[in-house]
């Protein structure tokens, strides 16, 4: 399977999907773990995490797949949401718990 088949697939059977540096258990950059915890101010258990520096091609490939340049970026059921800039903006304003609220 090619990178992007892999993402694909990763980001439409997981109802949350976070592409980040590290693990949500061991952060390797402030970004990601902003993102782990805004995950966890919403109430999300369960989050799919991929380490992109375990693998570059999953690296650059998710980069290619959202045409976002940036790490961490977070998946909703399958859809693109964003970084942690816009992660964290998005849970100031409730919508972000608003949509996590079916899959948490």
């Amino acid at each position: 399977m090619d990178v992007q088949a892999t993402i694909h697939e990763q980001v439409t059977t997981h109802p949350v999907v976070l592409y980040m540096k590290g693990t949500p258990a061991m952060p390797r950059c402030g970004f990601s773990a902003s993102a782990v915890q805004v995950l966890r101010a919403c109430g999300v258990k369960e989050v799919f995490a991929v380490d992109v520096l375990a693998d570059e091609g999953i690296r650059q490939g998710i980069k290619e797949y959202a045409n976002w340049p940036t790490i961490p970026q977070l998946y909703i059921k399958g859809e693109f949401v964003g970084g942690s800039d816009i992660m964290r903006e998005m849970y100031e304003s409730g919508e972000l718990k608003q949509m996590l609220a079916d899959v948490v």
